[in-house]
C-alpha cells in the first residue's frame, strides 16, 4: 500500500511540475505576443519558439528564480567585510559608517553650488 502511495505522489509532482512549466510557456507567449508585435512591429512567436526564447534567457541570464543567489549580500566578499567588521572598534565602525553616509546617502547641506562647482557668475 505505502508504494502505491509514493508512486501516486511522484506522479502528482510530474504532472503539477509539467503543469507549470506549460503555464510559464503559454503566459510567456502571450505576453509576448500581445505586447511585441504592437510595439515593436515584431513577430507573432509560437510554443516551440517561446520555449526556445525562455531556454536562451536562462542560458544568457542565469536563474529563473529560487532565491537572491547572485546578489551581494552572498557574494564573494560577505566573508571578508564580516570578518573586517569584527576586528574593528567602536570608532573605526563609526568613521566606516559616516564614510558610508557621505559617499552613497544623499545629504541636502553637501549640494550648495561650491561644492559641486557651479557658479552664477
Amino acid at each position: 500500500m505505502k508504494k502505491s502511495v509514493k508512486v501516486v505522489k511522484v506522479l502528482f509532482l510530474i504532472v503539477l511540475g509539467a503543469g507549470i512549466v506549460c503555464a510559464i510557456i503559454w503566459s510567456t507567449m502571450y505576453l509576448w505576443n500581445w505586447l511585441v508585435p504592437e510595439l515593436f512591429n515584431g513577430p507573432v512567436i509560437n510554443i516551440w519558439q517561446t520555449l526556445g526564447l525562455l531556454a536562451l534567457s536562462r542560458i544568457l541570464f542565469g536563474r529563473w528564480g529560487g532565491g537572491h543567489k547572485h546578489s551581494h549580500a552572498h557574494g564573494p566578499w560577505k566573508n571578508y567585510w564580516r570578518q573586517r567588521w569584527r576586528t574593528m572598534d567602536a570608532s573605526e565602525r563609526e568613521r566606516f559608517k559616516e564614510k558610508m553616509k557621505e559617499k552613497w546617502c544623499f545629504n541636502p547641506k553637501s549640494t550648495s553650488a561650491a561644492e559641486t562647482g557651479t557658479s552664477n557668475g
